[in-house]
Parts: structure tokens; C-alpha cells; sequence
């Protein structure tokens, strides 16, 4: 079995896993109980406006029928109007998922950074006190929510300081300076506790990495060590931190939802909570369904990205075949 075959398996499993996760989101979102239409127009309504927004929103058609319509929208791009503001559903939700993207990939981005480092020296120093102390400093950052450190930021950098923004968003595009501004805290907030995971995995790796006949055989031969790392551990080290970092990362854009209300960032996690409040469904059911496919399609490439990175899975497939 190639690995084209093995990848394009696997693109076909994501297509089937998307059509079966839109049936369950639309089932479960039009499974709510009540009236959407005269929900949205107050108990106070007269029954004609309330039957004439039921068939501006298609409520009034058979499921399948609206079901067949929703998922050629999402195939198309249309996703319909917003059943409150007539508003395009896709600008929603394309401002909040630019807002949304940035703060996950730049966390999970100084995240790495942070953990690859500090789990490099947690398992060279494993014995000693210094190393004992950043393993300790992992389980403390482990243990405390996002919501939690983004508080705590807060309360330093933009209250007492007044360094930095408490709250709000600017463009990119609008001012990129303030754009950074508005990110540092939410971005540091998520990025110490995913950092904190992401170090046990890395110290771990590179534990059994210097624990390896190949390791040792490199550095009686006269290598250095940082350059054995580099030449012979790190691509084995990284095969696990890959997943682990690629699974984090599918996780966070689902659960930005807390960190983006704490500092009131316009993201999809804000706008799929307002829009549940307000029985929005058409943007409800938008939002929940790109959050899933999101984790998905992260999880998929992670799969790929694993099996390229380690050819001992490939050599594994071709022998038990698919």
C-alpha cells in the first residue's frame, strides 16, 4: 500500500466523517424544543408574523428538504441569512473565524516554542534540581485553566500596569499594532497552559530519545550533543508532540469560547454563544458545524503528517495491508 493510497483513504474517511456530522448538527439543532420563529419574535406576536418568518427561515418545509438545502450551502458557500438581522451568515461568521484562527494558531504557536525548549532542558536536567523544578512548573500550569491565568494577566498587565488592552479587538487590516496589542494577553493566557501540556509530552519524548543505542552510539563516535539532538533525536522526539500539538490545536479553537468572553475578542466562540441566547439557529447550526469540521480536518492531517514523519507506520500498513 503506497502512501498516496494510505492519504487518499483517509481524505475519502474525512468526507464521509463530514456528512455524517452534518446530519447529526442539523438533527440535534432542529431537535430543540419550541417555536424558533415566534421564540425570536416574543410570546406577544401576531400568528401571521410569526408563520411569515417560519417561511423566511424554511421552517415551514419538510426536513430532508431543508437538509438537502443547508448542506448545498455549505458545499456552495451560501449559508443563508441570519434570523435576526437578515445578515449574510457567512460574513458573520467569516470575521469571527479570522478572529477565532488567530488566537489559536498564534497560541499553540508560542506554546511550541515554549515547550519544545523547556521540555529539551526538563529532560537533560531530569535529576537535578533545575529540572525538577520545570517539571513542577509543567503539573502547576497543567492544573489551571485558561480562563484562570487570562484573569490573572489581566489583572497585572492592563489593570494595574495598564500596559496592555483588558479587552476589545482591531483588525489586523484596521491597525497592526493594536491588533498585537489586543492579542498578547488572551494569546499568553492560552499559550502557558498549552505550553504546560505540550512540555511533559516533549520531555518525555526526548527522555526516551537519550536513552537510545543510537543516541549513545552518536556521541561516543564524537558528536556534540545539541547536534545529536538535532541530527538523530528530534525527528524522533517530534513524531508524538506532532499528535499531541495537532490534537491541542483542534481543542482550542472549540475552546476559545471562554477565553474569547473574558476578554471580549469577536470570535466564533462569542458569537456561537450570543447566537444560542437569541435562538439564531441558522448561525448556531453554521458555527457548531465549522467547529467540528475544523477538529476534523486537524486530526486528519495530523494522521498524515504522523504517517509521513514515521515510516515505521507506513512499513506496518503495507505488510497488514488497508
Amino acid at each position: 500500500m503506497d502512501t498516496l493510497g494510505s492519504v487518499g483513504r483517509r481524505l475519502l474517511s474525512l468526507l464521509v466523517s463530514l456528512l455524517i456530522t452534518s446530519l447529526i448538527v442539523f438533527a440535534l439543532v432542529n431537535a430543540l424544543p419550541g417555536d424558533v420563529a415566534a421564540t425570536i419574535l416574543g410570546a406577544n406576536s401576531d400568528p401571521a408574523s410569526i408563520e411569515a418568518l417560519r417561511q423566511r427561515m424554511g421552517l415551514d418545509r419538510p426536513l430532508p428538504v431543508r437538509y438537502l438545502d443547508w448542506l448545498g450551502g455549505l458545499l456552495t458557500g451560501d449559508l443563508g441569512d441570519s434570523a435576526l438581522s437578515s445578515q449574510s451568515v457567512a460574513s458573520i461568521i467569516g470575521a469571527k473565524l479570522a478572529v477565532t484562527s488567530w488566537l489559536a494558531l498564534l497560541s499553540m504557536l508560542l506554546a511550541v516554542l515554549l515547550a519544545a525548549p523547556a521540555g529539551l532542558f526538563g529532560a537533560v536536567r531530569r535529576r537535578r534540581a533545575d529540572g525538577v523544578l520545570v517539571s513542577g512548573l509543567t503539573q502547576l500550569g497543567v492544573a489551571v485553566p485558561h480562563f484562570l491565568v487570562g484573569l490573572l494577566l489581566m489583572v497585572v498587565f492592563a489593570v494595574k500596569l495598564r500596559w496592555l488592552p483588558a479587552n476589545g479587538y482591531t483588525p489586523l487590516t484596521g491597525d497592526p499594532l493594536q491588533w498585537a496589542r489586543h492579542l498578547v494577553l488572551p494569546v499568553a493566557a492560552i499559550a502557558t497552559v498549552e505550553a504546560a501540556m505540550l512540555t511533559r509530552y516533549v520531555r518525555s519524548a526526548f527522555i526516551d530519545v537519550l536513552s537510545e543505542d543510537y543516541f549513545r552510539t552518536a556521541r561516543a563516535v564524537g558528536w556534540r550533543f545539541l547536534a545529536a539532538v538535532l541530527r538523530h533525536g528530534l525527528r524522533n522526539a517530534s513524531l508524538g508532540v506532532v499528535t499531541v500539538a495537532g490534537l491541542q490545536l483542534a481543542s482550542l479553537f472549540v475552546g476559545s469560547i471562554v477565553v474569547e468572553n473574558v476578554f471580549l475578542l469577536p470570535g466564533l466562540g462569542s458569537q456561537l454563544v450570543t447566537s444560542v441566547g437569541s435562538r439564531d439557529l441558522p448561525v448556531v447550526q453554521d458555527i457548531v458545524m465549522i467547529f467540528v469540521a475544523i477538529v476534523l480536518v486537524i486530526n486528519t492531517a495530523v494522521d498524515i503528517v504522523y504517517r509521513l514523519l514515521d515510516p515505521r507506520v507506513r512499513a506496518r500498513e503495507e505488510e497488514t495491508g488497508p
